[in-house]
């Protein structure tokens, strides 16, 4: 998959890469599945392989801004909202949906990411901390995911080993 720009994300070195005509540009460090990596619907573990950006959600709305089924809820995320929903698997700032594009090891049935609602987006920051603990999704840091959004297309090519 030749392109002028795609990203790189490694589960093992816990990084996403912008990667533009073959140098590496800009990196952050993210946080992939605490289960490891994986297809199957229901697994809550990160897909391999290449993806593309299906749709960018949230580019009108305030950074930490919380997201429930990718609408934004109106609430802005602080420590005391996180107190008051302990449980909550926290999608802030921005969302960038992820779509499978290899025929039967990520796209549709059982194995579909985008049908398993795989995001690059926002978290509380300090759940950053060099670790696999997401259900599936990549995390990122509120400031980074924004500065990601605003560099990239719908249509981007994501590639996650």
């Amino acid at each position: 998959m030749n392109s002028d720009i795609f990203l790189h994300i490694s589960i093992q070195l816990q990084q996403l890469e912008i990667n533009i005509n073959s140098k590496i540009t800009k990196s952050y460090p993210v946080s992939t599945a605490k289960n490891g990596n994986g297809e199957i619907k229901g697994s809550e573990r990160t897909p391999c392989g290449w993806h593309q950006i299906r749709a960018k959600i949230g580019e009108s709305e305030p950074i930490n801004s919380v997201f429930v089924a990718r609408r934004a809820t109106g609430e802005i995320y602080n420590l005391e909202l996180e107190k008051n929903f302990p449980n909550r698997d926290w999608i802030l700032t921005r969302i960038l949906w992820l779509d499978g594009l290899e025929i039967g090891r990520n796209r549709y049935g059982k194995v579909h990411t985008a049908s398993r609602y795989i995001y690059i987006h926002g978290c509380p920051d300090h759940l950053i901390t060099g670790q696999p603990e997401s259900h599936g999704c990549i995390r990122m840091k509120n400031a980074d995911v924004l500065d990601l959004f605003n560099r990239v297309p719908v249509g981007t090519k994501v590639f996650i080993d």
